[in-house]
């Protein structure tokens, strides 16, 4: 890859074609690391999950938790992945791109002190107003809830500190530390689940604190690496901070996202609400299958559009048209190639796949039936959901936060409407499906609005998606047939031998074949993307 500081003349399309190759490589390569580690903070986060469900299962314990830990949540969007996202990341490649060290430097400084005031005061109101927040989720443990929310709540600051530590890392890109820490945070909630629990009355409470000093670790984690590139951050006065010219530049472009970040946030609000009056245990089945949907997407379209941000940003801003769209094209197909397959797959053997991570203890068949009805809904959505990471990073390259910011509110309004209608027939999975159809509304509307600048080659974009989307469809479902007949007798044959062999055996001769049989369709299809991944981890192994 060419050193993004450096200027370089915009190549004609031919000789964006003939580096076409190069590119993709270049994405699956710097992609392909972040995703191990991705997948490694994903498969942490499923034994997390795999360790709550053994100790609090679907209960009311286990609902306060979930609710706990999204409040503080909600606003980490914002302060966090949304502002560092939005505006930090295209602000800060654009001081690289200048290289000017003292403007860089009083602008570091300047971000610092602007997050720092304005997180501590939304952590300092968060924990004052629980009180009344917590009741409109209309929990048996109300008073557990509030608790736990008020002691997560300072997860918002450490968090939003490790992001603005994540986007200095990402505009150089490097992206392992960035990708190790959420691995940390995800080990100590485990060893103080189990550690902490005698000690502070109840696991829920043992977890909590484990989010605090996790959130602590994953700021000190990152610091070495960007001490190691010569920052040195102090904090600025508050005048300062708020006039310099790359303050202005990111509070003008989070500004807009503020709006479409609070429809959001209430779109969790209300869905989470619902779901609670849907019944006990219903809440946690939600956040259990969420979770699983977390991890597939952790395989590769979070680190891809992690990896991307930086890549369109220095592209926009050099005016190498050629180049983003060509980057923009690659991300989208890869992206299909990883979650079609899942999708069909785990539509095929959910209940093994929950059977097998969560059934033990207090996770019972209750749990099984209440998650299994969830994530059936919540996976159809998996391929939307990936792409609009993806698409999201390519207005913010352009410095536009407007636009992902309307397409945002406008799914919020399907969501909140179908999440109504849905949830008191179908319970869950009726809010699962919601969200899948309003995030497939979402992607409409960003290809809709993407379309607005002639330089983005989005029909281009789109009809090698849905031509690419249609052929692995097609392949994943000759694959997944063999499946049919064969899962059931493999569950008959390892039956009452344990969880792990019971459920276990069967699920990795079942992905096996899968695999084996899509692999081979891609190979005789001469599959461009399948190659570019394969090279890669021919060359990285």
């Amino acid at each position: 890859m060419a050193d993004d500081n450096a200027p370089m003349p915009s190549p004609t399309p031919e000789r964006a074609g003939q580096n076409g190759n190069s590119r993709g490589a270049s994405l699956v390569k710097q992609g392909s690391i972040l995703s191990l580690l991705t997948l490694g903070s994903r498969i942490a986060g499923l034994v997390r999950e795999m360790v709550k469900a053994a100790l609090l299962g679907t209960s009311p314990l286990s609902d306060a938790f979930s609710v706990a830990f999204m409040i503080p949540n909600l606003f980490r969007r914002l302060f966090a992945e949304g502002s560092i996202a939005v505006a930090f990341i295209p602000t800060f490649k654009g001081y690289l791109i200048e290289d000017n060290k003292e403007k860089t430097k009083d602008f570091l400084s300047s971000f610092i002190t602007l997050l720092t005031f304005l997180v501590t005061l939304v952590v300092l109101l968060g924990i004052a107003l629980t009180p009344l927040l917590v009741p409109i989720f209309s929990l048996k443990e109300l008073n557990e809830t509030i608790l736990l929310t008020q002691i997560m709540f300072p997860f918002l600051a450490l968090i939003s500190f490790a992001a603005f530590l994540q986007g200095i890392l990402n505009s150089h890109s490097i992206f392992a530390p960035s990708g190790f820490a959420p691995i940390v945070l995800n080990v100590v909630i485990i060893l103080c689940s189990y550690g902490l629990s005698p000690l502070l009355g109840n696991p829920a409470r043992a977890m909590a604190v484990g989010v605090l000093i996790g959130g602590t670790l994953q700021c000190l984690i990152q610091w070495p690496a960007v001490y190691r590139l010569g920052y040195r951050i102090s904090f600025s006065s508050m005048k300062k901070a708020f006039t310099n010219p790359g303050t202005r530049t990111v509070l003008r472009l989070v500004g807009p996202t503020i709006v479409g970040m609070a429809a959001y946030q209430l779109n969790d609000l209300v869905s989470t609400a619902l779901a609670g009056r849907a019944g006990p245990g219903v809440v946690s089945s939600l956040q259990y299958s969420l979770r699983l949907q977390e991890l597939f997407l952790g395989i590769f379209a979070v680190s891809i559009g992690t990896v991307l941000l930086p890549d369109l940003a220095g592209y926009a801003k050099k005016g190498q048209w050629a180049e983003y769209n060509q980057r923009l094209i690659t991300a989208m197909d890869i992206i299909a190639l990883i979650t079609i397959p899942v999708t069909i797959f785990s539509l095929q053997q959910g209940e093994v796949i929950i059977r097998l991570l969560f059934q033990a203890n207090s996770f019972n068949e209750e749990s099984v039936a209440l998650t299994k009805n969830a994530f059936t809904y919540h996976i159809v959505g998996l391929f939307f959901i990936a792409i609009n990471r993806i698409l999201a990073p390519a207005f913010y390259a352009q410095s536009d936060s407007k636009s992902p910011t309307l397409a945002g509110i406008l799914s919020f309004f399907v969501n909140m409407i179908l999440a109504a209608l849905l949830v008191g027939p179908m319970k869950g999975g009726g809010v699962a499906l919601a969200l899948t159809l309003a995030s497939m509304v979402n992607t409409v509307f960003l290809l809709l609005f993407l379309r607005r600048n002639p330089q983005v080659a989005v029909g281009r974009a789109v009809a090698s998606a849905l031509g690419y989307t249609t052929k692995l469809a097609v392949f994943s479902g000759l694959a997944v047939l063999p499946l049919v007949w064969l899962s059931p007798r493999l569950l008959s044959i390892f039956q009452g031998r344990g969880r792990l062999i019971g459920y276990g055996m069967p699920l990795l001769i079942n992905t096996l074949v899968f695999g084996v049989i899509g692999a081979a369709l891609l190979v005789l299809s001469k599959d461009k993307q399948a190659l570019y991944i394969a090279k890669s981890l021919k060359r990285r192994f």
